[in-house]
């Protein structure tokens, strides 16, 4: 199990660096968040059909040509002129891109290889560098207990670096030794965040546990994928589904605090249905709502996971 309080000079899987998450840069070459898709990647098929690509800009109306396409031909500026007319359209540059990133305490947990909150930060910035590999702008959403950061999408390697660096600040922000915050920030203000900033024709990334959802967390979400790409990244750690029976924790909520054992096996059962639970409301939610979701999990290497799931890599692996 990782060590519950690691600083932020230990090693791999406790904490990120901007270092540690520039080097992923050339891991993140061939990904995309867009319709077109390998045959293996989870966004191929149904999913891809919910995904909109870039949309088209008018141009001119032009004469038509021999060879062009009869389709945009504009019939009411023919009929008017004598001749054949069409309208010429030019596909958008891009398509504004944001990386929601949760880096509040229920992150910072991992029992195998990484903490939660690590696996949320590499697959984020993988993303924000193929996003802007792609031509595309990158903005983020970063937040954690306390505070949320929020970065306006550009198209620059600046922009992304804003990112990054809001990223590791946040994330290097987690220790185990800091005072309960008495009103965890809930995670349906960070989405809310999202759609203000992300009104239409944006590509919306969530990398997050989504502790905290609710029937609002699902009202945000409709919204947001109503007219945007939306697409969920689902970080869990093996231990929510697999409870030790020999666990004693302490829990506190800023006021109040009380102790966990599992050795007790209706709190066991209890603390297992409110895991399984979350992941049942958030795979309902892909179905009820279209929403793509991408299961990753911290008991694994983020790279290999990310390029499996996007159809770049063929070994099989069992998400948790």
């Amino acid at each position: 199990m990782a060590d519950a309080t690691p600083t932020p000079d230990d090693g791999q899987g406790a904490y990120v660096s901007l270092e540690s998450l520039r080097r992923l840069e050339g891991k993140a070459r061939q990904l995309s968040f867009l319709p077109r898709q390998p045959s293996r990647s989870v966004l191929s098929g149904r999913h891809a059909s919910k995904l909109r690509g870039r949309g088209l800009n008018f141009e001119e109306i032009r004469n038509y040509l021999p060879g062009d396409d009869i389709r945009t031909i504009d019939w009411k500026v023919t009929a008017r002129l004598g001749e054949p007319h069409i309208r010429v359209y030019t596909e958008e540059r891009d398509r504004p891109a944001l990386v929601v990133v949760d880096q509040r305490m229920s992150m910072f947990f991992g029992s195998v290889l990484n903490l939660k909150s690590v696996t949320a930060a590499e697959a984020a910035a993988m993303a924000g560098f193929a996003i802007l590999r792609a031509g595309d702008r990158v903005g983020g959403i970063v937040f954690g207990d306390r505070d949320m950061v929020e970065i306006r999408p550009q198209r620059s390697q600046r922009a992304l670096n804003g990112v990054l660096k809001a990223i590791v600040n946040g994330n290097r922000a987690l220790r185990a030794d800091l005072p309960p915050v008495a009103n965890p920030m809930p995670i349906d203000r960070p989405l809310e965040a999202a759609a203000r900033i992300a009104r239409h024709d944006h590509t919306i990334l969530v990398f997050s546990d989504f502790d905290g959802i609710g029937a609002n967390t699902r009202r945000v979400l409709s919204g947001l994928a109503r007219h945007n790409n939306l697409i969920l990244i689902v970080v869990t750690d093996p231990m929510a589904q697999e409870l030790p029976r020999d666990l004693r924790l302490v829990v506190s909520d800023g006021d109040l605090q009380a102790e966990i054992d599992t050795r007790d096996g209706n709190v066991h059962q209890s603390l297992h249905q409110v895991a399984a639970g979350r992941v049942q409301q958030i795979l309902a939610w892909e179905r009820e709502l279209g929403i793509p979701v991408l299961p990753l999990t911290s008991s694994e290497e983020t790279v290999g996971q990310i390029r499996r799931l996007m159809g770049r890599a063929v070994a099989p692996t069992t998400i948790r």
